[in-house]
């Protein structure tokens, strides 16, 4: 097995071997989600008083105690975490992450003269928690992060894979939320950013992993080849034929296994339906799907 070592070196290789192109495309990507990600925090969570969780919100709270801008104090708090990512995951990970740190520093600070889009905390809430997640998302799949929990919960998932990135972002963030709510002494703005931090938690699992919503539908019928041809033919789904006894009559039976999308279900029922009225169905959701024609594993979990 590799040492960390060795996967660290591997992955600083690949960083200088990308070429000028994808290094001006990644980078683009990163400076729009970076500054996506600093107007969600200054023109909608910051002016309303919620701390969403995180660094950001741990240097939003801070912000209200001493005379420090929230961009500043988002650098800041990151030095020690970003010193952490250079001996954890290498000079090619954390070179992307200090420029997007510096950059929502930097954003944050620009933008707060504008004051608050919307002092509605309800739509603040929805529309801050959704645009942070849509760009610390995007910075992920880039490679990189917005720095702070985002690295500690990088370095998590690389110890429990089964982890999802959002789930694990919402435990921590409920702790800065119920902070929050301490400091500022006001439970209605704990709430609202509570609020952001369920829409963000959301978001992001739709961001890093697709929206899973399939259908997995297991068919006993007596016209299993028709219906196999049929929906390969017509609808290009996959088809497994297991072999199958009924328990009462003793006779075997071909059972059909079928995983599909869920926009496509409706048509392979309308198929079962034409071919045998009779057949046996059962319908469950699948939460995701790996493999041929659908994602892979190792490319989309982050």
């Amino acid at each position: 097995m590799e040492t960390d070592k060795i996967k660290k070196e591997k992955k600083n290789k690949n960083f200088y071997k990308k070429s000028k192109t994808e290094w001006i495309k990644k980078y683009i990507i990163i400076t729009v989600a970076a500054f996506c990600f600093s107007v969600a925090v200054s023109l909608f969570i910051d002016p309303n008083n919620m701390a969403p969780g995180g660094v950001t919100g741990i240097a939003i709270i801070l912000n209200r105690v001493i005379p420090v801008s929230t961009g500043t104090l988002i650098f800041l708090l990151n030095v020690p975490i970003l010193v952490f990512a250079i001996w954890k995951f290498g000079l090619g990970f954390t070179v992307s992450t200090v420029y997007a740190t510096l950059l929502i520093s930097t954003f944050t600070n620009m933008l707060q003269s504008f004051g608050a889009a919307t002092h509605d905390r309800l739509l603040a809430a929805i529309a801050g928690g959704i645009l942070s997640a849509v760009s610390i998302g995007t910075i992920f799949k880039s490679g990189a992060t917005t720095g702070g929990l985002d690295i500690v919960v990088k370095a998590l998932r690389l110890k429990l894979p089964h982890l999802k990135t959002g789930n694990i972002f919402f435990i921590a963030d409920a702790l800065v939320v119920t902070l929050s709510g301490i400091v500022f002494h006001d439970i209605d703005a704990a709430l609202y950013a509570a609020i952001a931090v369920g829409c963000s938690s959301v978001t992001m699992d739709v961001v890093l992993y697709g929206r899973d919503e399939a259908k997995l539908l297991y068919i006993i019928s007596n016209k299993p080849k028709e219906i196999t041809a049929r929906v390969l033919e017509e609808l290009d789904v996959g088809m497994t034929h297991i072999s199958g006894r009924g328990a009462y009559s003793g006779v075997d039976k071909q059972v059909l296994m079928c995983a599909m999308k869920k926009t496509v279900f409706p048509r392979v029922e309308g198929i079962i339906r034409e071919e045998d009225p009779d057949a046996f169905m059962i319908v469950t959701s699948a939460s995701e799907i790996f493999g041929e024609g659908y994602k892979s594993y190792f490319s989309e979990r982050v």
